[in-house]
């Protein structure tokens, strides 16, 4: 029973926001501020937010969603293929060096991403990357959790005896990767993927200190400049119904990625659990 309410309290926390999120994108300005929280406004104004959105600054949110999308997707991509191919030549391979090498990418999780910010930029600022993508897609390829997540994965799920077979038939090493080791490794690379992309998608911090065009902003700091106009005072405009309504617009691709690739998951689970 005390088990039972637990996971309720643990779903509360995770959906109210959003329930929240979601019934407040359909107000406008003023009854944002004088309705209750969970219910709804007097008019439901949720496609007149969408139409401010959409115009504001013409179509600047469009830009930022394709930046978005281009940063987290190749940032995602990259960072699975690299933390793919990591993890399985540390669970794989012996080579000199191996342990010594691994425990500095399980050090490197414990240094905070701030802690690297100022490094970072004066790094890519002598090398001309500053306020470019490969600013962003850059360091959001490197992912030390994720090598540390494929090498645990590769070393349960892809069998020795399966690689000395296809040793024996003649097969090199990049094929019985690509051809044994990828397929098997499949809902790992999917974990990889997702977390990769959720951090990518929302992360704040690093394309506020390497971005100074507006139009290389993310969703994030757009939204954030976004937000600055209704808190300015001096005359700017109160757009905080827009505001949430791009929140919650810029979340419906995460939930429909997780939604989609989820089934991944789950046929890796089962594969797992039968007997050989």
């Amino acid at each position: 029973m005390l088990l039972t309410a637990l996971v309720w309290l643990g779903v509360a926390y995770f959906l109210l926001p959003l329930l929240w999120l979601t019934i407040a994108s359909t107000k406008d300005n003023s009854d944002l501020f004088t309705t209750f929280g969970f219910a709804f406004g007097d008019e439901f104004n949720f496609f007149n937010n969408l139409a401010d959105l959409f115009a504001f600054r013409d179509g600047a949110f469009w830009r930022w969603t394709g930046n978005t999308v281009l940063y987290a997707g190749v940032s995602a991509i990259g960072a699975t293929v690299l933390a793919t191919a990591a993890g399985y030549a540390f669970a794989k391979f012996e080579f000199p060096g191996r342990r010594l090498i691994f425990s500095a990418v399980l050090g490197s999780i414990m240094i905070p991403a701030t802690a690297l910010a100022l490094p970072t930029y004066l790094v890519f600022a002598n090398l001309g990357f500053v306020n470019t993508p490969l600013a962003i897609i850059i360091p959001s390829i490197v992912s030390p959790f994720g090598v540390y997540l494929m090498r645990v994965y590769a070393a349960d799920s892809v069998p020795d005896s399966l690689i000395e077979a296809a040793r024996i038939d003649g097969a090199s090493e990049f094929r019985i990767f690509l051809s044994v080791g990828v397929r098997l490794m499949g809902p790992g690379m999917v974990t990889v993927f997702l977390f990769s992309l959720v951090g990518v998608w929302n992360n704040y911090f690093l394309p506020l200190i390497m971005l100074s065009s507006s139009d290389l902003y993310p969703l994030t700091v757009g939204l954030a400049q976004l937000q600055a106009l209704s808190t300015g005072g001096g005359g700017s405009t109160a757009v905080f119904s827009t505001v949430i309504t791009g929140s919650f617009v810029s979340i419906i691709p995460l939930i429909v990625a997780f939604l989609y690739l989820q089934r991944y998951w789950q046929s890796g689970l089962a594969a797992g659990s039968t007997k050989e």
